[in-house]
């Protein structure tokens, strides 16, 4: 095994479950261990080691790769260490078929980490270690929640000319992103006995009308829009709905939750004032809660900038690409960073039960962050 994936595999056995997904104490929650064997690693290539307090017991990490001169730029290498949970415990055993690396995390995004990290470190010790280029890695925290990692890093003062956000992109450079808002929709109506029907308002009937609504016509209105040249369309899915108690009780309430895909120039009140005059125009009602605490916003980054186009130059991509998901890069954006996301893997198979990563990918992905990096004063 070469350093980034005999890295890799060390990375996968430290369990770091976003603790939103498991019981308060579960033993496979949190980034601590993650965090500190990155530290470390980190250390031990002479990177200097800093920890930002995030939320309770959980921190970024962030390696500084300071250059013998004065700084005149800062990039940032940014992967999140946080990963979804398991169905069995297994998936935190890293296991090798042929070119594939198999376990939880492995693409999303402890591969990301492992290249990253990989190639500061052996920058560290190259004489092509950049003289006035500031490089540093960040180990972002809650990136599959609330994202509360990147949002403090974000808040504070740390700046930067570029980050690179680690997720599984299979080696391309991504300079667009979707956002992600999730309304919660409620409609009424009024209980009755469920042998006379007739003297109540079925809200769960009302809000059946809704769906239908938002999932047929709403969602060819998003396609029939101009597309985004590196995203498409915006999209719609109705992902829960709850309503009723029992079988024999006209039911008064109704709530489904629902994801709307969103586009560079769109805004979470736009869309929902959108959405509200869509159902007025069918006669429709329901009303309408925020379901997450922060707007996941969408980010598109201009390829003129000098880094974005160096970076796209040395990985001899001709044209930048999209991604339909959300990640910290928007965070990062909306703090001043200008930021692109780059890693190894492919998204496809994140978040699976047999999430892998091609080796291959991981090593080219780690040449490429070398080759890039190399380049800067």
């Amino acid at each position: 095994m070469s350093n980034a994936a005999k890295l890799l595999a060390e990375l996968i056995a430290l369990p770091s479950v976003n603790p939103a997904f498991l019981p308060p104490g579960h033993a496979s929650a949190g980034e601590g261990r993650v965090a500190d064997f990155v530290a470390v690693t980190a250390a031990r290539a002479g990177l200097d080691i800093e920890f930002q307090k995030v939320l309770s017991g959980r921190v970024n990490l962030l390696a500084r790769l300071q250059p013998k001169n004065k700084i005149e730029q800062t990039i940032l290498l940014a992967p999140h260490l946080d990963t979804v949970p398991v169905a069995d415990e297994e998936q935190f055993i890293p296991t090798r078929q042929g070119d594939r690396l198999f376990g939880r995390g492995a693409c999303d995004t402890k591969g990301s980490v492992a290249a990253m990290l990989s190639a500061l470190c052996r920058l560290a010790t190259s004489r092509q270690r950049p003289q006035k280029t500031e490089i540093v890695f960040a180990g972002l925290v809650d990136e599959e929640a609330g994202q509360a990692g990147s949002r403090r890093l974000a808040k504070s003062r740390f700046r930067a000319d570029l980050a690179i956000v680690g997720e599984p992109t299979n080696c391309q450079i991504v300079t667009a992103h979707k956002g992600n808002l999730w309304f919660q929709m409620e409609t009424r109506g009024k209980s009755a006995h469920g042998s006379r029907p007739e003297l109540g308002r079925n809200a769960v009937h009302e809000m059946a009308r809704v769906v239908d609504a938002l999932e047929t016509e709403y969602a060819a209105m998003l396609r029939q829009r101009r597309q985004h040249p590196l995203l498409g369309h915006a999209t719609i899915n109705v992902g829960t709905i709850r309503g009723g108690t029992q079988p024999n009780i006209v039911p008064d309430s109704c709530i489904i939750t629902v994801d709307r895909r969103t586009l560079p120039g769109e805004t979470e009140a736009g869309v929902q004032r959108e959405m509200e005059t869509f159902l007025a125009r069918k006669k429709l009602k329901a009303i309408f809660t925020t379901a997450r605490q922060a707007p996941c916003l969408p980010m598109e980054t201009s390829t003129k900038l000098p880094l974005v186009r160096q970076f796209l130059r040395s990985a001899g991509q001709k044209k930048a690409a999209g991604v339909n998901y959300f990640c910290d890069a928007a965070v990062l954006a909306g703090g001043g960073i200008p930021s692109v996301v780059f890693g190894p893997g492919d998204i496809a198979y994140a978040h699976t039960a047999e999430e892998w990563i091609s080796l291959r990918s991981l090593e080219r992905a780690t040449a490429m962050l070398v080759r890039f990096l190399s380049l800067q004063p």
